[in-house]
């Protein structure tokens, strides 16, 4: 899985390392429906504070097309943890609307008639 990291905030680049680990980290079981996942952090309100740190998740995926998923919170840890656990969630679901066995009986039984 290749993954990008976009951000124009100073102290972001101490987060590249960190970033690509957790992105690696949560999508391990789905990284073979994952080839390439881009995240951009940015900081809203700039030096002003409060809740303003962004991520952005952006998914290409493999028949799915393409997941983005945004996330503020105060840090940029949790930011990118919030964001990681909705694109994962919303992954699984796809997924799982693809092999949901009852479709699957539905097709069997309408190919027998």
């Amino acid at each position: 899985m290749q993954v990008l990291f976009k951000s124009r905030g100073p102290q972001t680049a101490e987060l590249h390392d960190l970033t690509e680990r957790r992105v690696r980290f949560v999508l391990r079981r789905l990284s073979w429906l994952v080839p390439r996942a881009e995240v951009q952090l940015s900081d809203v309100n700039g030096p002003r504070g409060g809740i303003d740190k962004r991520c952005q998740v952006e998914l290409r995926t493999d028949g799915a097309g393409t997941v983005v998923v945004a996330s503020v919170a105060n840090n940029w840890r949790t930011a990118l943890d919030k964001a990681l656990a909705r694109a994962a969630r919303f992954l699984m679901r796809l997924w799982r609307r693809g092999n949901d066995t009852r479709r699957f009986r539905q097709r069997l039984i309408a190919l027998d008639r």
